[in-house]
């Protein structure tokens, strides 16, 4: 799994690519985590992710359930391989996705 980070002004992308699976999935998750605070709408983008356990998808849920009280923009980009877990796993019914 590869992380890239990019600020543009307060909006901060998360480019991820390879694979999220359970044993680097705490690594994005401490990556997303440390910059809580720092930006004011959030990007993921999974448009390079060629696949994500359940162990990700709790990091989305996790970062959804912090910035809806929040009311911080939060998206994320996909390409149709994820899409189609995040509709399966019933994540499409609750995350911004494009």
């Amino acid at each position: 799994m590869d992380i890239i980070k990019d600020y543009n002004d307060k909006e901060l992308t998360i480019t991820v690519k390879g694979k999220i699976n359970t044993v680097v999935a705490p690594d994005f998750e401490n990556e997303v985590m440390d910059e809580f605070g720092n930006f004011n709408s959030l990007i993921i983008d999974f448009t390079e992710l060629e696949y994500i356990s359940s162990a990700g998808l709790r990091v989305l849920l996790l970062t959804e359930k912090k910035l809806k009280p929040q009311d911080i923009p939060f998206v994320i980009k996909v390409n149709d391989v994820i899409r189609e877990i995040l509709v399966m796993s019933g994540f499409d019914k609750f995350l911004n996705i494009e």
